[in-house]
């Protein structure tokens, strides 16, 4: 028999599963450049990494339906590419 794991990356499977669907309301939103939103990512569709979770940010930049947003991580500023699902006011 292996023995189990207790390491750091148990569990990670799950972290992103997610039975909840998402409303079109949040595909459909609008932000202007300028607008302060934080960053709440979508379970249903992970393609941010999960250390962005929760973070404040300014919109700096529009590419097709992403939204390009400057957040500080430590003492670096750094542009995030977001669909609208995953920003918020």
């Amino acid at each position: 028999m292996v023995r189990k794991s207790y390491g750091f990356k148990r569990g990670t499977r799950k972290k992103f599963e997610s039975k909840e669907e998402t409303g079109i309301t949040k595909y459909l939103r609008k932000f202007n450049i300028g607008d302060t939103v934080k960053i709440n990512i979508d379970r249903s569709n992970p393609t941010i990494h999960h250390r962005f979770q929760g973070k404040t940010g300014k919109i700096v930049e529009i590419r097709g339906r992403a939204y390009g947003v400057e957040i500080r991580n430590g003492n670096k500023l750094k542009k995030i590419f977001a669909k609208p699902e995953h920003l918020s006011l």
